[in-house]
């Protein structure tokens, strides 16, 4: 079987392979930078996913800055509308999940949800479009959806792991931190003879919390990405099938309408998961017990 894709002739293997490709850039022994011969390099950068990241996260900023500017009480502009809608329910969640007090935690909610958002979005284009441009540049591999890079969601949780750590020892100071990862969950004796037991629950208590604090911020990114790759796999899918005459006219069409209508709910939901997470997490972090 073979699909175009805008790519040539490729076998469906090759197609998907293409697809799921980054365009990346490295340096090789010799310390010259060389694209796309990147396997197995820990240095490499994935370009396009930091490209639409970026470039992403600057369409939220300058959306939500000429909204906010142009904002009018009398006779509000749909955007404007939509804005106030997606701003009043990121800050009632806030209000409803976070318990500490903290200025940084609404805005920081509302950036992970709309940048989530927008990047998972981008999984709703076409396949074959973004990436035929890219082609017709020069440019040999696109892929347009950040939140299908794990490099991406990981950068992302690993901030989010940084603050956790920051509030933590901020509302419950360097002791308090210590304490939840040392005297939790079993509290160790303090009399009599199984004080000699205590460092080796101190030490039990010490593995176990580490490994439940590390496990917040890598299962928030694979949650992200695994919804986020099995989405555009299955949009791949599609297309190869569509390519190579398994699907035929209106019937691929449909497949690919209906697999995007359902999407959606997943790509709101992601981002409302990831966004839902680093609140209960920072909320948790502030919470003096």
């Amino acid at each position: 079987m073979a699909a175009e894709g805008g790519h040539g002739a490729q076998t469906s293997g090759e197609y998907i392979q293409h697809h799921l490709q980054n365009l990346q850039v490295c340096k090789d022994e010799t310390g010259e930078w060389v694209w796309n011969t990147c396997a197995g390099n820990p240095m490499t950068i994935n370009v396009d996913s930091m490209f639409w990241s970026v470039l992403l996260g600057f369409f939220f900023i300058l959306l939500f800055w000429r909204v906010a500017k142009k904002s009018s009480v009398g006779k509000p502009s749909k955007t404007q509308a939509a804005v106030e809608i997606i701003v009043e329910f990121v800050n009632s969640s806030v209000k409803d999940t976070f318990h500490g007090t903290s200025r940084l935690i609404a805005p920081l909610g509302l950036t992970i949800f709309v940048w989530v958002f927008l990047m998972n979005l981008m999984d709703l284009v076409p396949v074959d479009w973004i990436p035929s441009l890219a082609a017709t540049a020069g440019i040999p591999y696109m892929k347009v959806v950040p939140s299908t890079d794990v490099n991406i969601t990981f950068g992302m949780s690993i901030a989010v792991f940084f603050l956790i750590i920051f509030y933590t020892i901020k509302n419950k100071g360097i002791t308090g931190f210590v304490g939840e990862l040392t005297m939790h969950p079993i509290a160790p004796p303090t009399k009599g003879w199984g004080v000699i037991a205590a460092p080796f629950i101190i030490a039990f208590n010490f593995i176990l919390e580490s490994v439940a604090l590390i496990a917040k911020p890598v299962s928030l990114s694979l949650r992200l990405f695994g919804n986020m790759f099995a989405g555009e796999l299955i949009f791949i899918l599609i297309a190869t099938m569509f390519s190579g005459g398994l699907l035929l006219g209106a019937g691929g069409g449909l497949l690919h309408i209906g697999w995007a209508i359902f999407h959606v709910l997943i790509i709101t939901l992601q981002a409302f998961i990831f966004m839902m997470l680093t609140i209960v997490y920072l909320s948790l972090a502030s919470e003096k017990h």
